[in-house]
């Protein structure tokens, strides 16, 4: 780290400590030249990967655009907003997890996905209407179908916690 103040080329930390709730490190610096102090700010820098649209056009990640299109599958839904950023965080953060530059933008349509069919039966099928671009009542009967059928599953894998409760 230069000094700026004098522009020497070495300094020393004498100090260091989280800030910003242990998102950065504050470091107190001393330069070896002119012994000044000043106090610099680290933080990860988090890239998240840009997106490969099926047209090969590539995008950066805009999570505004991601929320926006949660909110209108959620729209006179009973989910709350504490749940909707939580299911946006969770999204965001197996983003920045992937390891990659460029993901496909149908991996993120495909998280939505997820999210939503956790959130909300009915914000999932709309959301699906769109995203799979449905055209006509059969593919959505069809969407509907597969629903039920996965929640059916899932309450045939819960055990009963009451006792001469079972199936």
């Amino acid at each position: 780290m230069h000094c700026p103040f004098c522009g020497h080329p070495e300094t020393k930390v004498i100090d260091s400590r989280l800030a910003g709730e242990g998102a950065q490190v504050r470091r107190r610096r001393e330069c070896l030249d002119c012994s000044e102090r000043f106090t610099t700010f680290e933080s990860a820098e988090l890239v998240m990967p840009r997106l490969v649209k099926s047209d090969d056009s590539r995008e950066p990640f805009d999570e505004e655009k991601l929320r926006s299109g949660m909110i209108r599958a959620l729209e006179k839904r009973p989910v709350s907003a504490e749940d909707l950023e939580a299911a946006i965080a969770r999204i965001t953060h197996r983003l920045r997890t992937v390891g990659e530059r460029e993901i496909p933008a149908r991996r993120v349509g495909d998280l939505v996905m997820e999210e939503l069919r956790q959130l909300d039966e009915v914000a999932f099928v709309r959301f699906a209407s769109v995203y799979r671009h449905f055209q006509d009542v059969e593919e959505f009967r069809d969407e509907v179908e597969r629903l039920r059928a996965v929640a059916a599953a899932a309450t045939r894998e819960q055990m009963s916690l009451l006792p001469g409760d079972e199936d």
